[in-house]
């Protein structure tokens, strides 16, 4: 099944851009990558300047999918182990 802005979430993250734009850490805005791992509550992307570790809580995130679309993520949503966001259901972010 194909990346939509719609399934987004439920899809795995790794291999994507990601663009940090809203975080409680004012130093991590910003910073922008491919998504080269993820757990639980951590996002590591890695940048120009090396591999940078994001908290999911506390941080908004713009991904790009495959097809060049930007979608706004809210990190709370996707604070999970990638196989338990399965099962999440999701209104609108």
């Amino acid at each position: 099944m194909p990346i939509t802005p719609r399934n987004l979430v439920k899809h795995e993250l790794i291999g994507l851009e990601a663009e940090v734009i809203e975080a409680k850490n004012k130093n991590h805005v910003g910073i922008k990558g491919l998504v080269v791992y993820e757990t639980k509550n951590m996002l590591w992307l890695e940048t120009a300047r090396g591999v940078r570790k994001i908290p999911k809580k506390g941080s908004t995130f713009l991904f790009a999918l495959p097809d060049r679309k930007k979608v706004k993520v809210e990190g709370e949503i996707i604070a999970k182990r990638p196989e338990e966001r399965l099962a999440i259901r999701v209104r609108k972010w």
